[in-house]
């Protein structure tokens, strides 16, 4: 379970994601019909509660990164993956490309979940392939305590 030393720096950091999904509802109501837009937050413990609720969907969670790696895939492209963790739950992410975050990063991640995915012999549960991950410390300093 994630613990905060500071609960003043953990509710600064609920209100500034809460300020921030503001901004991006006012800002998808402004962007022309047919164009897609970040699908609303989503806290980890309800992706873990209703797995196939939002299985092959695009959901966008945010959290603290845990056992970050580095890695190639296949082909040699770069790819990375870690855990989010946010207060009652951890997933898995990973993605291909570089992500511009670190171990104890709090950030916002958008992607398509999967509840299950065949990995060689393997199954791999509750997973986000991310398309965007952003350090909230980036996009906001003061988000961020």
């Amino acid at each position: 379970m994630l613990q905060h030393k500071d609960s003043r720096s953990f509710r600064r950091t609920a209100r500034g994601i809460l300020c921030l999904l503001g901004m991006l509802t006012m800002m998808a109501w402004a962007l022309p019909v047919g164009i897609p837009h970040a699908a609303a937050l989503v806290e980890v413990t309800e992706l873990l509660a209703h797995p196939d609720h939002y299985d092959h969907q695009v959901v966008t969670v945010s959290g603290r990164v845990s056992s970050f790696q580095l890695a190639t895939n296949r082909d040699g492209h770069p790819a990375f993956g870690f855990l989010l963790q946010d207060t009652a739950g951890t997933v898995k992410v990973v993605g291909l490309g570089k992500a511009d975050v670190r171990e104890g990063d709090y950030v916002v991640v958008e992607g398509i979940f999967s509840r299950l995915r065949q990995a060689g012999r393997a199954i791999v549960y509750n997973e986000i392939k991310a398309t965007s991950v952003q350090s909230m410390a980036r996009m906001n300093p003061d988000l961020v305590g």
